[in-house]
């Protein structure tokens, strides 16, 4: 009966539990860093820092121009700033995303936008998937406008 019950255990954890890395292809795991990246911005667009910081991994690190930031909490207060306001300072958007074979940390990378559209910079965000199977932001920053997308 104990066996029975310890099985039965084991196939629900494995049936509940998260797609892993090895079962997908590197081009749907793009796809998934993809759509998080956007929804990433878009928490920018709705005013939702709160949003915003569920994307961040407790341990993230973000480069600002004065100082880094280090763990979701830190980064939360430093950008709360951006989302004063009805008017989001800025907006991005993925030009590129690239995941390593192993399907555990992803670069994604593009555009930084003033609010009339401008391209004022680009963003490099290096994404990990975590335990719960979510894509979150361990290492994020930006610089000047380049042209280093364009470039394989």
């Amino acid at each position: 009966m104990m066996r029975t019950a310890n099985l039965i255990v084991l196939v629900a954890v494995s049936v509940l539990a998260p797609r892993t890395a090895d079962s997908q292809t590197s081009e749907e795991l793009a796809a998934e860093v993809r759509a998080s990246e956007i929804a990433f911005a878009q928490t920018m667009a709705d005013r939702d820092l709160e949003a915003f910081t569920s994307h961040v991994a407790d341990e993230a690190v973000f480069y600002g121009s004065r100082d880094i930031l280090r763990g979701a909490e830190a980064v939360a207060e430093g950008w709360s700033r951006f989302f004063e306001g009805d008017t989001p300072p800025f907006s991005w958007e993925p030009e590129q995303v690239d995941v390593l074979d192993s399907g555990t940390l992803a670069l994604s990378s593009g555009a930084v936008f003033d609010p009339e559209g401008r391209r004022i910079g680009t963003f490099n965000s290096v994404w990990r998937q975590d335990a719960d199977g979510r894509w979150r932001v361990v290492f994020d920053k930006g610089c000047p406008p380049c042209d280093c997308a364009q470039h394989p």
